[in-house]
């Protein structure tokens, strides 16, 4: 889309904007004309290094600069605001409906072939047809995800729309401007078009489906069975705001309509380069151009071989017949075009018996029930097991133990039963029945009324106990060095902890009962856990793992509490006053602080000393006022916990996380491969701790911080 000296001049321009903001923020009307323009066309670039290219060249800090500059000078020159403004992407207001269009050409479905000699008979019939001896093929993946058509006139993106009955689809346009790799202008004119229909497919990533199922599993609603029911339900949400949160991303595969006609690129390929040149996400650098038949075989079966190593989930490839100026003669079909076809990648299902049903206990304490299948290959992989999700999807599918199933599995998608064969039931099957109690601890089962999973909120729960004793240790909680699975795993089945509070009691003696730790190893793993009672309330409230609850809830809640036990007698209307608590959040919450068996747990963390209170940090200069350090690796100085206290008493900021808003990065030793790589992608600032004391050395008594960090060690000890 862009040129070598095009981006040089994008990049100098992105700089100049950067160093003066401030002015800009201040210019007139006459001024702010010309910047609005600049600042556009920056962000465009940006928006298609980031979002197209994913090889983004500023930060996301920079960027955010460059976006709230754009915002601000639309705030104050309303008039300046246009269409195509990146401001302009995420809509304020709820659609609320969709109303019906009508596309320009007919969205057909592909007819399919699922062998070689059915690709053969299709490339017979173009021949006939079109009387020649030898077609030119254009074939790419075929996409597994919601279909969709957008319109640009004179350069402007001015509707989007879904298939629907392949006539009429409904209006998307809001919801798909959120999408980033959908520019909102392309300057088709270049090419001396005016108006232009495209279609593509909005997809989501198999990592970033994965991810979606994870939450929606963590929140009690049933998860997706496949990226592309993901992707169909995402676009039609009402709310496009609810659109922009989901990672969608739209692929386009098809120039389909254009005005004036004798514009219209001669080549498929040649279309898609177009549209790609123009700044769409498109198929190019996946597409071949084959100049026969059996050139078209060999490359699907080489992507029949590949498609688990592709980014999103493929259900075969679309071979098309390259030179448009044929489609005419080749006509179609009231289903299909006869110039295009889809080679369908071998099915991944099976058929097997579900012989019985277990009952799982996550860390969040939803309870998950587990088909135990009789083992099948379904595309490759052995499954014998299968999640069957909640009680609601048992019901709906009317699954019962002895059913012959049908599973599937798409791709790396998790296995799961798309069909239930209820001709084939001898009599013998029994339905499953959802357990009251916990399968581990005997606790009763909670449901609350807008949740499908049941729950078991003890946290001293067995089944709970590990999984909750690893996200206590996490980085992102109290981030205890040295505390991985393997360890939190030997510790409970040693009868050694069993939950989060005993961890504090533990001496060196009992960790050098542990099969891999010397003196030197047990004593680095105390220090660690001693000096993570020093951590912040935020870190304290998202280790105790409450369902919900995640890491930037709990700085919320840490913002307006003082202690962890505010929380548990704050009523739930209060709760539900802070930004970002809702209902179903806060009766989490309530419900955490009604359990005995919790509160306990708490009582044990603040009788060892951890810290369930905010801790006021006194100001003592403003020398690191504006400055945002994140620590990594170990410190000789003091604990890094002592260091971001620092840090605020001389007036800067402290963070457990590297983000393009972060000044320094203090490395010490043994340092985060995570921070240190993230910190590289971003350009953030790496020093050494020498070079940390230097800068606080004039207001703070080092060898006294030092002095007081070895009378800490001997303690332990």
């Amino acid at each position: 889309m862009y040129t070598p000296e095009q981006e040089k001049q994008l990049q100098e321009k992105t700089r100049e904007l950067l160093s003066k903001l401030d002015q800009i923020k201040q210019a007139s009307r006459q001024e702010a004309e010309k910047l609005v323009k600049e600042l556009r066309d920056v962000i465009r670039y940006h928006d298609y290094k980031y979002y197209v290219q994913a090889s983004p060249v500023i930060t996301d800090y920079d960027y955010d600069r460059l976006f709230r500059a754009l915002k601000e000078l639309e705030r104050k020159y309303p008039d300046l605001i246009t269409p195509d403004s990146p401001t302009q992407r995420v809509a304020s207001e709820i659609t609320g409906e969709f109303p019906t269009v009508k596309h320009y050409t007919p969205m057909l479905s592909l007819d399919n072939a699922y062998t070689e000699e059915e690709l053969r008979e299709f490339d017979r019939r173009v021949k006939q047809l079109t009387g020649l001896e030898r077609v030119e093929y254009a074939v790419e993946p075929k996409l597994d995800g919601a279909g969709i058509a957008l319109v640009y006139k004179d350069d402007l993106f001015v509707r989007g729309a879904t298939r629907g009955d392949g006539i009429y689809g409904e209006d998307i346009t809001q919801n798909l401007k959120t999408i980033r790799t959908i520019p909102l202008r392309a300057e088709f004119s270049r090419y001396g078009i005016n108006l232009a229909e495209i279609r593509g497919e909005v997809v989501i990533s198999k990592e970033e489906f994965k991810k979606l199922n994870q939450e929606r599993i963590e929140q009690g609603l049933p998860p997706f069975a496949n990226p592309r029911n993901a992707a169909a339900g995402s676009i039609r949400q009402k709310d496009p705001k609810e659109v922009a949160k989901r990672k969608l991303e739209a692929i386009v595969y098809q120039l389909s309509y254009v005005e004036p006609p004798e514009k219209d690129p001669e080549t498929h390929y040649e279309s898609i380069k177009m549209l790609d040149s123009l700044g769409f996400k498109t198929l190019l650098k996946d597409m071949k151009v084959c100049k026969d038949i059996d050139e078209v075989i060999e490359y699907c079966k080489e992507w029949e071989e590949k498609r688990d190593q592709y980014p999103y989930e493929i259900d075969g490839m679309v071979v098309k017949v390259n030179n448009r100026r044929l489609y005419p003669k080749l006509g179609y079909t009231s289903h299909h075009p006869r110039w295009a076809i889809a080679y369908k990648f071998k099915p991944r299902r099976a058929v097997t018996v579900l012989e019985d049903v277990v009952f799982q206990v996550g860390r969040t304490g939803t309870i998950t029930p587990v088909g135990k299948l009789k083992p099948v290959q379904v595309g490759g992989v052995t499954v014998s097991s299968v999640s069957l999700f909640n009680e609601d999807f048992i019901k709906e599918k009317d699954i019962r133990i002895g059913d012959k199933v049908v599973v599937e599995r798409a791709g790396d998608v998790i296995p799961y039963i798309a069909q239930v064969l209820k001709e084939e039931r001898t009599g013998e099957e029994k339905p499953i029945e959802f357990p009251k109690e916990c399968p581990s601890c005997g606790s009763k089962l909670v449901k609350l009324p807008d949740e499908v999973a049941y729950r078991c909120i003890n946290i001293a729960c067995p089944a709970q106990a590990v999984l909750r004793l690893k996200h206590w240790a996490s980085r992102e909680a109290m981030d205890i060095r040295g505390l991985g699975d393997a360890t939190v795993k030997l510790l409970y089945e040693k009868g050694l902890v069993k939950d989060v509070g005993d961890l504090y009691y533990l001496k060196p003696a009992d960790i050098l009962r542990l099969p891999g730790f010397g003196e030197k190893s047990a004593m680095n793993l105390i220090k660690a856990i001693q000096e993570s009672k020093k951590r912040p309330l935020d870190r304290v409230i998202y280790g105790l793992g409450i369902r919900y609850v995640g890491s930037t809830t709990a700085k919320k809640l840490a913002q307006v509490v003082n202690s962890v036990w505010e929380l548990k007698d704050m009523p739930l209307e209060k709760l539900m006053k802070i930004e970002g608590i809702g209902y179903k959040v806060a009766r989490s919450i309530k419900e955490f602080f009604s359990r005995e068996e919790n509160i306990n747990v708490l009582k044990k963390l603040q009788e060892a000393g951890v810290q369930l209170v905010k801790k006021a940090v006194e100001k003592i200069s403003d020398v690191l006022k504006g400055k945002t350090f994140v620590f990594t690796g170990t410190l000789d100085c003091c604990p890094r916990e002592k260091a971001g206290e620092i840090v605020e008493m001389l007036g800067g900021k402290f963070s457990n996380t590297v983000t393009s808003k972060t000044d320094y990065l203090v490395v010490g030793k043994e340092p985060g491969r995570t921070k240190l790589q993230k910190a590289q992608k971003l350009g953030v600032k790496t020093i050494t701790e020498e070079e940390f004391l230097n800068m606080i050395k004039d207001h703070v008594d080092i060898e006294k911080l030092k002095k007081e960090e070895k009378k800490e060690e001997k303690k332990l000890f």
